[in-house]
């Protein structure tokens, strides 16, 4: 399934590897090394055009985020719903 995160980037929900709030970037070093490191190899994504709120970590790019982790979190969530609801669907005969 994917995952809207935002502007014009949309992502594979098994790719993420984690959504944090973007309040750490600026409180935690180790997140801001990652963040520096990722940059210098072209592997960020920021939003020219809205104030990030979350950080979003996939296995090859990290994304800022104009929309909230919990934002984020109910859109991930929704796929998780949709595919148990497809689970269910193979129980019932025609």
């Amino acid at each position: 399934m994917f995952i809207h995160i935002g502007e014009d980037h949309v992502i594979e929900s098994h790719d993420v590897i984690s959504i944090i709030d973007y309040e750490l970037f600026s409180s935690s070093s180790i997140v801001e090394e990652m963040i520096m490191n990722q940059r210098s190899n072209q592997r960020v994504f920021e939003s020219p055009n809205a104030e990030a709120k979350s950080i979003v970590i996939t296995k090859d790019y990290i994304y800022f985020s104009p929309l909230s982790v919990l934002t984020l979190k109910k859109r991930a969530n929704i796929t998780t719903t949709l595919n148990k609801m497809e689970d269910f669907s193979d129980g019932f005969s025609e």
